[in-house]
């Protein structure tokens, strides 16, 4: 497999503190589905800010899908993001003055997607993940398991290679976990790589090939294992 995801000897400090990640080198490959777990505070959200462009290392490089991502500037990040990238959050961050459709509809139009074909692509992921009645309601009438399912049409709408997610059912009761989580295995087995940062033990033996285990802002830990298949 070809090497999407790439540390060499990553290092980050906030304000000059110690560090949130310490010589943190690995590899993903694509088509991987790989779990980081670890306690609070062990860098877990950094690794993930770091491979999305979000934050820079303070040391060391991170190239993702052949791109330096270390090196580019804000507006080439933000534009690799858009392409190459989908993020889902614990929390969804969903703008709740827009409604679900316009809210998987903006990184499209941001991403300069023609109106036609980003509609329609909006309009096929709404339906695949049982959204499409609720395309002109507004995130706040919505569970937490709605909302998040309306953040992975977002995250998915512009075709990423790449879906970040951390802690994507921390939010959610752990039947809708549940739910969540097998839509995650099912989008990595149509191809996408899947990187997942977890506190759920089960959620990483269940839906990740690979776990990476962070302490401290180094790697403590590796395992790798089959992936299960889920029900439904």
């Amino acid at each position: 497999m070809n090497t999407i995801i790439q540390f060499d000897e990553v290092s980050k400090r906030y304000d000059g503190g110690r560090p949130a990640l310490d010589r943190v080198s690995l590899e993903i490959s694509s088509g991987e589905a790989v779990a980081i777990m670890g306690p609070s505070g062990s860098g877990k959200s950094t690794l993930l800010n770091l491979i999305a462009g979000l934050d820079r290392p303070t040391s060391g490089g991170v190239t993702v899908a052949g791109t330096r991502i270390d090196q580019t500037g804000e507006t080439g990040a933000a534009l690799f993001r858009r392409s190459r990238v989908g993020m889902i959050f614990q929390f969804f961050n969903l703008l709740d003055d827009l409604t679900v459709a316009d809210n998987v509809l903006l990184p499209a139009q941001l991403g300069g997607m023609r109106p036609a074909e980003a509609r329609s692509r909006a309009d096929d992921l709404l339906e695949r993940l049982g959204l499409a009645s609720h395309r002109n309601a507004y995130p706040e009438r919505l569970s937490g398991g709605e909302r998040q399912r309306v953040a992975i049409a977002r995250a998915l709408v512009n075709r990423p290679s790449l879906l970040l997610a951390d802690e994507p059912t921390g939010a959610l009761d752990t039947a809708t976990g549940e739910q969540i989580g097998a839509l995650l295995a099912e989008l990595h087995r149509s191809g996408l790589t899947l990187v997942l940062v977890t506190h759920n033990p089960d959620l990483a033996a269940r839906y990740a090939s690979r776990t990476i285990e962070l302490v401290d802002g180094r790697i403590a830990g590796a395992a790798t294992r089959g992936l299960q298949e889920v029900a439904g």
